[in-house]
């Protein structure tokens, strides 16, 4: 870890520390002089201090070597159709308000529309200090059970989307890229974006020609900007591929089976007959299935990173 990662580390409990000095020497002199009038200050500080402790442990849950980086969120439709494409979009919305919550920036670089409705699939850059160790454990099929607003008999629909979450890698990160395993592509955007991204071709397609992985980026009225962008991308998918192969000796060395991903829910989010989203794998749930897709997921992405933690301790101690 870097000097600035140090002090990004020590700063907040500096600042924990000063502000219990803080509160200790309040109640000291509170109870000397017998009086009770700062009582309210001291609960409000005790529970501020309460918070900065909470979030102190929380950032122990981040051992991951790139839980500090950005990170790079795909949504795609599963099965359900229109149903399906609809729900992209309102996962979308969830984790767009999500990151606007946290302070985090929030960037669609890629859409693909649905036929009729929604998203086919939509990819977004999510800026901001721990956003991949945050959001990693979203990483899976999400499910939506409502009534629908296509159906004109007003049927019971679920719906399917999968979500992959990985790092967005620095410069620094050693990726080798050889230009003649790209095949580039430009294209016009396909969504709104002013008449000069809809008249020219300043969207880019990116293929690695030896894994077959795809990027687009089509946010920037630049195509520079875009190639620029895309190649971020697929540096940061080709790497997420890497750790993921070597997961998998890994399994094979020690014997387990693996899950696979598409097909296997990690979380259901149902609207109708009653509201409940419930976590498959942490057991966590909630009764305000509106506060969740306003974007009150933190209880979902720590109670994974708790889950995680014990996960790979008992695994250690295999």
């Amino acid at each position: 870890m870097d000097i600035g990662g140090l002090k990004r580390e020590i700063e907040p409990m500096r600042q924990l520390l000063s502000r219990a000095e803080d509160i200790s020497t309040l109640a000291q002199l509170a109870e000397e002089e017998g009086s009770d009038s700062e009582a309210e200050e001291i609960e409000a500080g005790l529970a501020e201090i309460e918070a900065m402790i909470a979030q102190q442990e929380l950032l122990r849950l981040f051992t991951g070597e790139y839980d500090a980086h950005n990170a790079l969120l795909s949504i795609n439709a599963g099965a359900g159709g229109t149903e399906s494409c609809d729900w992209v979009d309102m996962l979308a919305r969830m984790y767009g308000r999500w990151a606007e919550g946290r302070g985090y920036g929030w960037e669609i670089i890629d859409h693909n529309p649905g036929e009729e409705a929604g998203s086919r699939g939509i990819t977004a850059s999510i800026t901001g200090d721990h956003a991949y160790g945050r959001l990693k454990g979203e990483r899976g099929v999400h499910r939506l059970v409502r009534i629908s607003p296509f159906d004109a008999a007003s049927r019971r629909h679920p719906s399917f989307a999968s979500v992959d979450v990985i790092p967005e890698v620095e410069e620094a990160d050693e990726v080798e890229i050889s230009s003649d395993d790209l095949k580039i592509d430009t294209f016009r955007a396909t969504g709104a974006g002013g008449q000069h991204v809809n008249k020219t071709d300043s969207a880019v397609r990116i293929t690695h020609l030896p894994t077959g992985l795809v990027v687009s980026c089509q946010n920037e009225r630049s195509q520079h900007k875009n190639r620029t962008f895309a190649m971020r991308v697929l540096k940061a998918r080709l790497l997420e591929r890497q750790r993921q192969e070597q997961e998998k000796r890994l399994v094979e060395l020690r014997g387990e089976q693996t899950e696979i991903a598409w097909g296997h829910q990690i979380r259901s989010y149902v609207l109708h007959p009653y509201q409940m989203t419930k976590d498959h794998r942490t057991g966590h749930e909630t009764s305000n299935t509106a506060a969740i897709l306003e974007g009150e997921i933190d209880g979902f992405l720590e109670s994974y990173l708790r889950y995680d933690m014990a996960r790979r301790a008992r695994e250690g101690a295999n």
